[in-house]
Formats: structure tokens, sequence, C-alpha cells
């Protein structure tokens, strides 16, 4: 790993950057340099002419601490001077404008109307004025996107795709909240660690400073706007007097008009009020937050991390020379197996080949990710002043990694024995999704050894953002369906009682089996969709699916309960 004077390693140390808002480059945690300073001010420059670069250290550490005392840097609420959050730089918001506002408005409404009933592409709906009031509040403040902006921005909206598709909650659940991390970093900004570990609950800090923040603007908006504001409202109350009126008359007029918009109005009524004016404060409170951060976002590559103190060659290498040999030792025995095979080696530890594999996957995992730790902690306190070093760190680190690659490949291999054994299961294949991103993160440290680090804290979080929006659209639980379908055909075993709680998503993999199992496996899926009765923009495309399955091949009559518990113990324990 290479840990250069002018790279950024692993560990978040950050370079002089230039600042987000004009100036000169400064050092990180000081802010951006006044382009006003003169050689005879205090700071500006050197008595006789004489340049800052050529002052002793202890006048350049002298005249640092006397600026520090006279001038505070500014920082997040608490944060004081002395802890490494002391740098962080927090900018007076930009004026709200009124499209933002109503941009925000236009989010709570479509999530009063929308959310109700569940997520699917009403989520993708309601997150469009959401985007457009950061856009607003954006362009007010004088920010232009950059790529990475429209990079994480990109992600968050794809990942939004998920619940749009997928019946299952899990996978969903894990994209809406990637989203809303990625769409954060997009806010913020940032290349460094801190940036990229703070940045996704960055936008929470803007939760109250947010409506706060467009209550003022609205104060200072009506002053002048009072004659334009009434027009507006007067327009807009008789057109939502005219459409409900002439809608209730042709609705009544033709039944094909009334179930049309039937579909597209959205059903309210008053016991679900509070719940309404709930979603409505949610979205309202989410674009305003949203786009108070877009205005004034916090800097976080301007938090200093202390440097570690470099170790000797003996103290830093020593152990890590150890830990390679441990791991040379361990993949030659993998190796081995691979060639020698198996049975072997069970009938040596008299184990079975389920236990084996068992046994193997969660040490393995547990191993990968003490190595990342070990590697972190390695580049903090690794020796970096002269060119043998970072020889050394490169070598000793790049072998680790290498070795650790093996160790992934040797897990993903006993998770692939552990689902011949015993299926496929949402557990088993989270971790195994798991497994190999840290592999993909280990590759990328090896690249960051040839190639530089300052790239690869945003390179490890978009890899995450996209791996949470791959591993949705593959539709896990359609995965576990066939693979366990597949398994059923070859050993003639099937858990029944698991695969009857899996999502709509698995349907088109279930409706493969042969009755009565068929029937069996799909009573409860199909149970669960009659008894739901959601509108098109809060079904999923993966409930679509399923319904129109289940309504080409309906449920045998024949798979009762009694039928369907015989036939459970059968598949089970054959």
């Amino acid at each position: 790993m290479t840990v250069c004077a002018d790279e950024t390693p692993v560990t978040g140390l950050l370079p002089q950057r230039r600042a987000a808002y004009g100036g000169r480059t400064g050092p990180v945690g000081r802010g951006p340099v006044s382009d006003t300073s003169s050689a005879s001010e205090p700071g500006g420059g050197a008595p006789g002419g004489r340049a800052l670069a050529a002052d002793t250290p202890e006048e350049v550490s002298r005249s640092r601490a006397s600026s520090t005392e006279a001038a505070p840097v500014a920082g997040p609420p608490g944060v004081g001077p002395g802890t490494w959050l002391a740098g962080l730089q927090v900018d007076d918001p930009a004026p709200v404008r009124t499209a933002t506002l109503w941009a925000a408005l236009g989010t709570g409404v479509l999530s009063m109307l929308l959310l109700g009933e569940g997520v699917a592409v009403n989520l993708l709906i309601v997150a469009i004025p959401a985007v457009l009031a950061v856009y607003f509040a954006a362009r007010r403040a004088g920010r232009r996107p950059r790529a990475w902006t429209l990079v994480w921005g990109a992600l968050g909206l794809a990942l939004l795709i998920v619940p749009a598709l997928r019946d299952a909650e899990w996978p969903s659940f894990l994209a809406v909240v990637t989203a809303v991390a990625a769409g954060s970093l997009a806010l913020h900004g940032g290349r460094s660690w801190p940036a990229v570990l703070f940045g996704p609950i960055g936008v929470l800090n803007a939760v109250v400073t947010g409506p706060a923040w467009a209550w003022q603007g609205l104060r200072s908006l009506s002053g002048g706007a009072r004659e334009r504001l009434g027009p507006v409202l007067r327009a807009l109350a008789v057109a939502a007097v005219l459409l409900l009126v002439f809608g209730a008359l042709f609705a009544g007029a033709d039944a094909a008009f009334a179930d049309l918009l039937g579909a597209l109005v959205p059903d309210t009524s008053v016991a679900d009020g509070p719940w309404r004016v709930l979603l409505f404060a949610l979205g309202l409170v989410g674009a305003l937050a949203a786009a108070r951060t877009a205005a004034a976002p916090v800097h976080w590559d301007q938090a200093h991390v202390p440097e570690g103190r470099a170790r000797g060659r003996v103290e830093w290498a020593l152990p890590l020379i150890v830990l390679i040999v441990l791991f040379a030792v361990f993949n030659a025995v993998q190796l081995a197996v691979l060639f020698g095979g198996y049975d072997a080696v069970l009938h040596k530890t008299g184990q079975t080949y389920a236990e084996y594999a068992r046994q193997g996957f969660w040490q393995l995992l547990l191993a990968t990710l003490l190595t990342l730790l070990v590697i972190v902690l390695a580049l903090r306190w690794a020796p970096r002043t002269r060119s043998g070093d970072r020889t050394l760190v490169r070598s000793v680190l790049g072998t680790l990694c290498a070795l650790t690659l093996v160790v992934v490949a040797s897990a993903v291999r006993r998770m692939d024995m552990y689902v011949e054994a015993y299926g496929l299961t949402r557990l088993r294949i989270s971790v195994l999704a798991v497994e190999l991103w840290l592999g993909l993160v280990i590759v990328f440290i090896l690249a960051a050894g040839v190639w530089g680090a300052r790239w690869l804290p945003r390179a490890v979080a978009a890899s995450a953002a996209a791996g949470v929006l791959v591993f949705g659209l593959v539709s896990p639980d359609e995965l576990i369906a066939e693979r366990n379908v597949q398994r059923y055909e070859d050993t003639g075993r099937f858990d029944l009682d698991y695969a009857r709680g899996l999502s709509a998503d698995a349907v088109p993999a279930l409706d493969k089996l042969a009755e009565p199992l068929r029937s069996c496996v799909l009573r409860d899926v199909a149970a669960g969709l009659g008894e739901r009765d959601a509108p098109w923009y809060a079904t999923s495309w993966g409930e679509a699916e399923a319904r129109r399955i289940l309504d080409e091949r309906p449920l045998s009559a024949e798979a009762d309960t009694t039928e369907c518990a015989r036939f459970r113990d059968e598949v089970m324990y054959r």
C-alpha cells in the first residue's frame, strides 16, 4: 500500500484542497485563506517582504497558535477548538427561493396522497419535487453540480426503483436507506473518509434548521408577494372546485370514467386523517431538510484526523509478516483440499459434508472483516518517511491483501457447499453478498497501493450503493426460490414452511413446482394478495406479476391442509 507524502492514505489524512466557495488553497481544518491580506498585516507576510515559507518551524507554529486564538474556527454547535471536528466550515444558508418552497410543499402533498397504502413507484414520484427543491436551493447558494454529485444523485434515484419492482420488504428497505445515504452524499460532497462516513447522516442536522430556514424565507417573501399570492390562491381554489364538481358529474354519468377516476385519484378517508397529516409533515420536513443542506452543507472534508505516530519497521512489520505466514499456510491447505478432494478431509475430521461447510463460512467471513481492520490500523502506524518505508508498506500489505482474496474465495466456496446441503435462505444470500463486496473492497485497496488512495473512500461508498442496487434488482426472493426448486428436483428435499414465507417475487419460480406442492407453497402468498387491494402507484411489478400468474393458473382445490401437512413431512425428511 502506497503511503506517500502527496497522497491521501486510507486512514483519512487529508491533503490541502481548494475552498468550496472561492479563496486560495488553505490547510485542512483551517478554512479558506483570505485573499485580502498584505505584507503589513499579521499573518499576511513576514517583515521585510520575507516569505512565510522561509520562517522557522517555531515561528510558523507560534503564528498558527496566535491566529487560532484570535479567530476561532466556525463549526457545528458544540464543536470547539482542539477537537478533530473544529475545522469544519459551516456557511450561512442562502435565502430560500419561492420555487424551493413550492417544491417542498409539493413533496408534502404527494407524500400525503400517495404513500398511505405502501411504497412502490409512488416513492419515486414523491422524490421528484424533493430533487427540484434541492436544485433550486443549491442554485440560489451558487453551487454547481459536479461529477460525483451526479453519481450520488443518480445512484439515489436508481435505488428508489427497487421498491417499484420488488414486493419483498427487506431489499426495498435496504435500498431506501441506501438511497437516503447516497442523496446526503450528493448534498455534502467530499472525497475524504470523514466526508464519506459522516456525509450519509449529515442531512439529519437540517431536520430542525430546515423548517426554521424556510419559515424565515417565507416571512421575507410574503412581505412583497402578497399582491401576487392572492390571485394564485384564488385560481387554485376555483380550479379545485371545478374539478370536484365536474369530476363528480362525469363519474356519475359514465361507469368507465368512474373506474378510471377511482384508480387515478387516491382513496382518502377521515379515519386515516392523522396518518395522512403525518405523511405530509414527513414529506415537507424531509424536502426542507434536504434543501437546507444543499444551501449550506457541512464541509466534512475539512475535518482533521490526527495522524498516527509512525512505528519502527520491526515493530510495525513483524506482526504482519507472522500473519501473512499464517494466511499462506491456511491457503495452502485450502488448495490441497480443493485438488485432493473433500472425502479425505471429511474422513479424517469425522465431519459431514454439511458440517464442514457450515463450520467454515462464518469464521472466514469474520477473518475477512478483521483483516480489513488490521489493514486500517497498520496504515495508521506505518512508517512513511523514506522511500524504503513506502516500499515495505506496499509489499507487506499487498501480500496480505492478495492472500485475503484467497480467503474470500474459500468462504464463497464454503457457502456454496452450505447451500447445496441446506438450501438457500435470505440470511445466507445476504452474507454471501457482503462477503463478495468485502472482496471488492480488498481489490480497491490493492489498486490504491499502486495508483494512490485519494479515490478510495468514494469508490468504496459507491460500490456499496451499487451493490445494494444490484441486490435489489436481481430479486433475492426469486433467486432463493429458484435455487430451492432446483435442489428439490435434484434431491427431492424441499423446505415447504420456509418457502411459504417468501414474498410475491418468488411466485414465478415456485410456479414451476408440480402439484400439489405448488398449491401448498403458494397458498399463503395468494391469501396475502387477496387481502391487499392497493392502488396502482403502491403496487410493485413483482406483485402484479404474481397476480397474473395466479389468475392464469389458480390453486388446486386438492391441496387442502391435511394433504399439505402430509406432503410437507414427505419432502422435508426425504
